[in-house]
């Protein structure tokens, strides 16, 4: 069943027109992703299928018991919220229901006989069924843990940063589950785990879902279908991204196919034009204007052949695990020993020890706030070990950071590339034309002269990465490059890493970007323990996810009740911590130690009249008193772990 249908939708913005004859049509229970290039109009159709922005032309058509919700990419809370508050904010009509469905089911038990309770009861109880709300705050707390939100629990949501805000957010949409839920890059400001449980979630809760996202991994998790903005209209292809990328292909060949029989025919037409007095006659003046149809159509097809003929084989193109002949003659970029490093008392980097050799392809993943970036800043010398050594030879660095520290607003796209004047730039060794060099970052020859300020994010990280393939380097040295850009810039960018002849160090969280990429990988697990693994990341991720599902299948197994066979043959006593405790043993030390930090600056406040007036001394109190009783919970939990793991060193 349609849920949301557009017909013939055309949209200008200025003098450029984005949409053209758009079709389109969001079944119930699809999940579709739409693709394009930055700026080809994905965020503009996303608005018009919302309602939030009318077309110039054509028709949206939805019925109006459909609610659909979407993901703003700067959200906004009611002052005064606390995280929790926020969530539970969205979540009020559900949870009415829920206390209706309970009201009702006991007006039923001493009524059973009237027919209007009884319709109430099953329209609520479907209601209910179908935004899975049976158990609200399990769901709520669950999500919490996961979006690593439930530290800032109890803190003001407007406190947080923007990427927090938008986990806030999103947590508040996926538990809402609207008839249709519109995303536009759900999965910026997640780490891997994040996503996973989004997946996991969107695909559990059925949701029909339209999502932007450069995440192709997610994208053929995902998508049922994919809708791809391209000249001005929309082309749809059945299945995830893998499928995608066949389909593309099979048009392509079709297209070619085509234009080769527009040339044949065009030959013909141009023959019978060249006779030249025929042709000038009157009833032969739509024949004529036919042959000039054709030749534009011939001289406009190749293009578009073209260029997607070069999306499909940067996408294509198999990528070299490393070149094992020759690796004792690789050149050692940097010796790392027993390098440690920690931050307001905790550990990010502990006794870690590895080397970095010339043509090393080597991603560092893991969760947000684990110490990736660190890591690199102290490759880079901006940070200094705490202890350990970093041994560097001598080689020139490039470095792409996620603030686009190279660029300067002020200057155009051509003086950022030609500083001392001209229009030739060197590309790994190759001299090329600057417009021609842009082109191939997607840049057309009308913006060379714009000033890099008035660029927006995803363009100004394609600047800044076209920028870095134009230096010597040895070493790229990476920061989450893919954030921002659209998926033919992500290949673009692949395409060049690929070639690239020195050592690429990189962080990042997409999956596919990293299997495409790395040849080796820097798992960074926590409490200070980095992981070198020569998997592929979504290999690794898999068979980790599947030791974390036995642990819980073992925890499960150890809480059922003792039958008669485990009388008889008791359980054999525990030798180590479970996953729960382990995990809790690692983090409390952080989260204990960041509420007594936070106590003792309410303790200030109190002690300053400025303060607690403007904050309210009520509220300054009632603060205190939730966060002492959150920190005396976790500090009972963390010597109860403490105990656990001494009991279990006895019993070895």
């Amino acid at each position: 069943m349609a849920l949301i249908s557009l017909f013939n939708i055309d949209k200008n913005y200025d003098v450029k027109q984005l949409l053209k004859g758009v079709d389109f049509q969001l079944n119930e229970g699809e999940r579709v992703a739409v693709v394009g290039q930055n700026g080809c109009g994905k965020s503009t159709l996303l608005k018009i299928i919302s309602g939030e922005v009318e077309a110039d032309e054509g028709n949206r058509v939805k019925d109006r018991s459909v609610i659909v919700d979407s993901l703003d990419q700067n959200p906004k809370f009611t002052e005064g919220l606390n995280v929790r508050d926020a969530i539970e904010n969205e979540l009020t009509e559900l949870k009415e229901a829920k206390e209706r469905y309970e009201e009702l089911t006991t007006l039923i038990t001493e009524d059973f006989e009237n027919k209007k309770l009884l319709d109430e009861h099953a329209n609520v109880s479907n209601y209910l069924d179908h935004h899975n709300a049976w158990n609200l705050d399990d769901k709520i707390e669950r999500v919490l843990q996961e979006f690593k939100l439930k530290e800032y629990e109890y803190r003001d949501v407007n406190s947080l940063s923007g990427g927090e805000q938008r986990r806030v957010a999103l947590a508040s949409l996926i538990l809402k589950k609207p008839d249709v839920l519109l995303l536009d890059e759900p999965t910026n400001h997640l780490d891997v785990y994040m996503v996973e449980f989004l997946e996991e979630i969107l695909l559990k809760e059925k949701f029909t879902l339209l999502i932007i996202s450069h995440d192709r991994h997610f994208i053929n998790s995902i998508a049922t279908r994919i809708v791809e903005v391209e000249n001005m209209n929309i082309v749809s292809y059945e299945g995830g991204y893998d499928n995608y990328l066949v389909l593309k292909e099979e048009r392509m060949k079709s297209m070619a196919k085509t234009h080769n029989t527009l040339l044949k025919f065009l030959k013909r037409e141009e023959e019978w034009l060249s006779r030249g007095v025929r042709a000038r006659l009157t009833r032969n003046q739509g024949r004529k204007a036919r042959v000039f149809e054709l030749r534009e159509q011939a001289q406009k097809d190749p293009t578009l052949i073209r260029k997607m003929q070069i999306e499909l084989e940067r996408e294509k193109k198999s990528f070299n695990r490393g070149d094992e002949k020759g690796m004792s003659k690789k050149k050692m970029l940097f010796d790392i020993e027993n390098l440690h490093y920690a931050i307001a008392g905790k550990n990010l980097i502990e006794g870690f020890t590895t080397r970095i050799l010339q043509r090393d392809k080597i991603a560092i993943v893991g969760h947000n706030g684990s110490g990736k970036s660190t890591l690199l800043k102290l490759l880079l010398g901006r940070l200094k070990p705490n202890k350990g050594i970093i041994d560097q030879g001598e080689f020139k660095i490039g470095y792409f950071d996620q603030h686009r520290e190279m660029l300067d607003n002020n200057k155009s796209i051509l003086d950022t590339f030609c500083p001392d004047g001209g229009d030739i730039v060197d590309v790994m060794g190759k001299n090329m034309h600057v417009f021609a060099y842009m082109k191939s970052f997607l840049f057309p020859e009308e913006y060379m002269t714009k000033k890099v300020g008035m660029l927006s994010g995803g363009e100004k990280n394609r600047v800044a990465l076209a920028l870095l393939f134009t230096k010597k380097t040895d070493c790229l040295i990476l920061d989450e490059p893919t954030n921002d850009l659209d998926i033919q810039t992500i290949n673009i960018l692949e395409e060049k890493l690929l070639n690239f002849p020195g050592a690429l160090i990189f962080v990042s969280h997409d999956r596919y970007f990293i299997d495409k990429i790395a040849t080796k990988l820097l798992i960074f697990k926590g409490g200070g323990v980095v992981e070198e693994s020569f998997q592929e990341y979504s290999e690794y991720l898999l068979i980790e996810k599947n030791i974390n599902d036995l642990y819980e299948i073992e925890k499960t197994i150890k809480q059922k009740p003792v039958g008669v066979e485990r009388c008889v043959n008791p359980p054999k006593q525990k030798t180590k911590l479970s996953y729960k405790d382990q995990r809790d043993l690692e983090r409390l030390p952080d989260l204990i130690e960041a509420l007594e930090a936070k106590i003792a600056e309410i303790n200030a406040c109190l002690y300053d009249p400025a303060c607690y007036e403007e904050k309210g001394l009520v509220n300054v109190a009632d603060e205190l008193k939730k966060i002492e009783a959150e920190y005396e919970e976790m500090s009972e939990r963390y010597l109860e772990v403490l105990e656990l793991e001494e009991e279990l060193k006895n019993r070895k």
